[in-house]
């Protein structure tokens, strides 16, 4: 399995990025897929996820109503993609931001939760 993000860049406040998810090994019709985030000094933060049972979405509320998930509906799952576009970004979303992927998960933005997880592509957002 292999994750791969990519996105990650220098915005100003109130702009937009969207960061992609390339998954290799994996399908998203049995795999949920996680985004969080790692601010220096701090913990992974979940940041949202959709769920391989459903494809319902969650949120964390820091995140809520800037933030959508969604996943290229490809017949090809070597080469599915899922993608966090984030809206009206904030100098406290600074942070690296990372998928992550797992059977069995419903909703959950519990960084334990996800055995497979990608590199990791960085967000800054200033003022």
């Amino acid at each position: 399995v292999q994750l791969v993000e990519s996105g990650g860049g220098l915005v100003q406040a109130g702009g937009s990025l969207r960061l992609s998810c390339a998954a290799a090994g994996l399908s998203f019709h049995d795999h949920s897929i996680g985004w969080f985030r790692q601010a220096p000094g701090k913990g992974r933060e979940g940041v949202g996820c959709i769920s391989s049972s459903d494809s319902r979405t969650h949120y964390s509320d820091s995140v809520k109503g800037r933030f959508t998930i969604s996943i290229d509906n490809t017949s090809d799952d070597a080469k599915a993609t899922v993608y966090l576009q984030m809206n009206s970004l904030k100098p406290e979303d600074t942070a690296v931001y990372y998928c992550a992927a797992d059977l069995f998960v419903t909703g959950s933005l519990d960084a334990d939760e996800y055995g497979y997880w990608g590199q990791g592509t960085q967000v800054t957002v200033s003022l």
